[in-house]
């Protein structure tokens, strides 16, 4: 089938959908299982998006899970029409990167409401008057008690403050669809701003879940676009923040240089004085960073810098640049620091 013939399959789907949707709000219908027929109509509207998806047309299929998270929202399905949210923005992507970032959110407002409905619930249930035979474990500073939960007893057993798993469930499945908007921003919509709005949202739902690794991956991805946008401090602060926590993991300590020399390049783009205070923070702070080959380099770049000698640090850029090559962020930042060098020629090569 062509994909003339699969897009008039799809018109059908949507034609046969509305049918079942204009039926369910009849009188007689609305007695005897109006709910069934808006309940097939969701299913009807996602085959037709489906099918507009097969013929890549993907406004009609974003449109298409549209019609049918307003109806799973009608029958309070909320997890369905999230997920139906979600399909109708992975289809706007390719063709309407606004109303994909419109979808999403809708999807995010879905899944954090959940959370915060069933986090609310449980800590009434658990922690509320609803606790028999409460007693404080001395030694862990537990709870132990009897609770009511509506069908039946627990033992239940549980830190003063944690969360349900089902609760975190959800705010990490936010966070990783504010990431896919942070991406839209970045290369659809080039509004670098909003997309660090987005990053620092979804590290923040992944600190509150303990899910350090994925925050880390967000907040660098801010720091690197702050210090693009000159807002050094902003992404010396999340550098240092980083670097200190990956300096005491034997796994990630070696990346924690790295993390180190850029907060350094982002002090010389504020002032040199700062950068040699920051490097020597960071060999006290961390003993290995001082025998790494960024430290090294930023030695150099600082004394090219305070003699004013624009082929010296050329060439410590271009010996650091010969073993480890020089991505598209550095080499901005070396630049912008190259030009405070009276003289300079602004190439680095």
């Amino acid at each position: 089938m062509d994909n003339s013939g699969k897009e008039a399959e799809a018109m059908a789907l949507l034609a046969e959908a509305e049918r079942k949707v204009k039926n369910s709000q009849s009188f007689f219908s609305g007695l005897f299982g109006g709910s069934s027929k808006i309940e097939e109509a969701c299913e009807i509207y996602a085959r037709a998006a489906n099918m507009f998806k097969m013929a890549k047309n993907w406004s009609a299929a974003g449109n298409a899970f549209c019609q049918a998270a307003q109806l799973h929202l009608q029958l309070q399905s909320k997890h369905d029409a999230a997920t139906c949210f979600v399909d109708a923005g992975n289809a706007f992507k390719k063709a309407d990167p606004q109303e994909a970032i419109n979808c999403l959110m809708r999807a995010i407002e879905i899944y954090t409401d959940m959370a915060v409905v069933v986090l609310t619930r449980r800590r009434h249930c658990c922690w509320g008057p609803r606790v028999s035979g409460a007693a404080e474990d001395p030694a862990s500073g537990t709870r132990r008690g009897v609770v009511e939960l509506g069908r039946g007893t627990q033992d239940a057993l549980r830190p003063e403050g944690s969360f349900p798993r089902l609760t975190q469930g959800r705010f990490t499945i936010a966070a990783k669809h504010h990431i896919s908007i942070a991406e839209i921003y970045e290369t659809e919509l080039v509004d670098i701003e909003k997309a660090i709005a987005h990053y620092e949202q979804s590290a923040d739902y992944y600190k509150g879940e303990e899910s350090n690794s994925s925050a880390n991956k967000c907040l660098l991805k801010v720091a690197g676009y702050a210090a693009q946008l000159e807002q050094y401090q902003k992404a010396i602060d999340i550098y240092e923040q980083v670097g200190t926590n990956a300096m005491d993991s034997p796994l990630l300590k070696y990346s924690a240089k790295d993390y180190f020399f850029k907060a350094a390049l982002c002090h010389f783009c504020i002032d040199m004085l700062n950068a040699k205070l920051a490097v020597q923070k960071y060999e006290e702070l961390f003993p290995a960073f001082s025998d790494s080959r960024e430290c090294k380099l930023m030695k150099k770049l600082l004394d090219a810098h305070e003699e004013q000698n624009v082929d010296s640090y050329t060439e410590a850029v271009k010996e650091y640049d010969a073993i480890s090559r020089l991505d598209q962020w550095l080499t901005t930042m070396l630049l912008r620091i190259k030009k405070t060098i009276q003289g300079d020629e602004e190439d680095l090569r």
